[in-house]
């Protein structure tokens, strides 16, 4: 057991020393309230991995979890538990000193507790402010492709969507850190 943990850390520190491994993620906290009812807590954590291939691709995924995700505030008394996985790959088309553009690529699965599945693909502009070599600033704004969302219910019909959405509605912000 000692030899596997000491392979392991030794892999770890390996990938780290040539800094091409990444880490972080966004989280968010909201809480709704409606005329006389109860307040409505939704929340979300979203930590990522990722691992720089040369300097301008990169693969990596999102994982998380989360309470909520109602599709208008009059819809927070329905809010669910979520879970949702989006790998993606990761292209850099403009680098700068201290901004890069990318896009991602991908697909994404969320399942919402007891209630629907969705699906979707497609790509994520974003931006990353680079604080120094270890700490970035990301954000995407906007996504661009194919979503389907389906409940869980014997009979249901799908919802299906093609488009682009980049309005400040559809952004996220995060941190990453950089081994």
């Amino acid at each position: 057991m000692k030899k596997l943990f000491m392979t392991l850390v030794a892999a770890v520190i390996a990938v780290s020393a040539s800094a091409q491994v990444y880490i972080g993620g966004n989280a968010g906290i909201a809480s709704t309230k409606i005329g006389d009812q109860d307040s409505k807590t939704t929340y979300k954590v979203l930590p990522e991995i990722g691992y720089k291939i040369n300097q301008d691709w990169a693969i990596g995924t999102v994982i998380g979890w989360g309470k909520g995700d109602p599709v208008t505030i009059e819809d927070a008394d329905k809010c669910v538990g979520t879970f949702e996985v989006a790998p993606y790959v990761r292209y850099t088309a403009v680098r700068t000193k201290m901004v890069d553009f990318f896009i991602d690529g991908g697909f994404s699965y969320k399942h919402y507790n007891d209630r629907a599945n969705e699906w979707t693909v497609g790509l994520k502009p974003g931006v990353a402010l680079n604080l120094n070599k270890t700490v970035s600033i990301v954000a995407h704004a906007g996504f661009v492709g194919y979503k389907t969302i389906k409940a869980t219910y014997d009979g249901a019909k799908s919802s299906n969507a093609w488009g682009v959405d980049l309005d400040g509605n559809n952004l996220s912000l995060g941190v990453l850190l950089n081994f």
